[in-house]
């Protein structure tokens, strides 16, 4: 049984703002009845105070009592806001504002903020980029493209496939698209390592860590479909994250200490430890 805060419980049992909006002038919906979520949030705008604001909000969802709670949370948290203010909730907000929600009902949250982002963007006449490259259907049981599992993984500084799950529903039902999404994970974190280095300072052993991962240790997880990114450098204290066939593998412990810290300490230093992060 999912461990519900009292909140949760309040805004699941006495919902907020339900129902139609005949006179509503933005409509966002997100989800599918296909993959058993499927929520449509309805805005008035109006202006007040020489600003446009939304006067009022109502939703309308298939779902559970996370997806309940969290569309009933935001409508009461948007109410009032400008358009500009209300643009700015995040999913975290959403959480945050409800007390919590158990890990794996996280994507309800994500949920709610795609819902009213629409919304907003409906008000504003704008229509979605559907000639996004990355807008292919990476998890076809619950239709989630590869776009937003990039956009998951780099927002909320996601590791695993799991997280992934949590936060999207991808790889949540046949797995299938489980080493799609550990793949997409590795060059997203790949990417944000890149930039990092690329503006932060290195002493020489740093950069002889670095070059070891890059060079010789990453390239040999490859050749088994694994991979690992380097996340930080303190003292003798590395943290890596472990990617693709490594993220999912049971001995990925074993794999850290016997081969990853066993080869820096080897080459370059004694004391180095490594530790898995995120």
């Amino acid at each position: 049984m999912w461990d519900y805060t009292e909140r949760v419980k309040d805004y699941f049992l006495n919902p907020r703002n339900v129902g139609d909006m005949p006179d509503a002038n933005g409509i966002g919906d997100t989800g599918s009845l296909r993959c058993g979520d499927a929520m449509k949030l309805y805005i008035k705008v109006e202006e007040i105070d020489g600003q446009e604001r939304i006067a009022r909000a109502s939703f309308q969802t298939f779902g559970c009592a996370s997806a309940i709670a969290s569309a009933s949370a935001l409508t009461e948290m948007a109410i009032g806001l400008t358009l500009e203010e209300a643009e700015k909730i995040t999913n975290d907000d959403i959480v945050k504002f409800l007390g919590g929600l158990p890990t794996a009902k996280i994507h309800c949250s994500v949920m709610g903020a795609e819902a009213l982002h629409a919304a907003i963007a409906n008000y504003r006449g704008e229509e979605p980029d559907e000639a996004d490259p990355e807008a292919r259907i990476v998890c076809k049981c619950f239709e989630v493209t590869e776009q937003k599992i990039r956009d998951a993984v780099h927002e909320h500084n996601l590791t695993s496939v799991e997280q992934v799950t949590n936060y999207t529903k991808a790889g949540g039902a046949c797995g299938e698209c489980k080493p799609e999404i550990a793949r997409i994970i590795g060059e997203v974190l790949a990417e944000k390592a890149r930039l990092a280095s690329a503006d932060a300072p290195s002493s020489e052993r740093e950069a002889a860590i670095r070059r070891l991962l890059e060079e010789q240790i990453a390239p040999a997880l490859g050749v088994h479909g694994g991979g690992l990114q380097l996340l930080a450098i303190e003292g003798d204290r590395v943290v890596v994250v472990m990617t693709g066939a490594c993220s999912m593998c049971a001995g990925m412990n074993t794999t850290v200490k016997e081969f990853v810290e066993k080869t820096l300490q080897e080459q370059i230093d004694e004391d180095i430890l490594v530790e898995v992060g995120g």
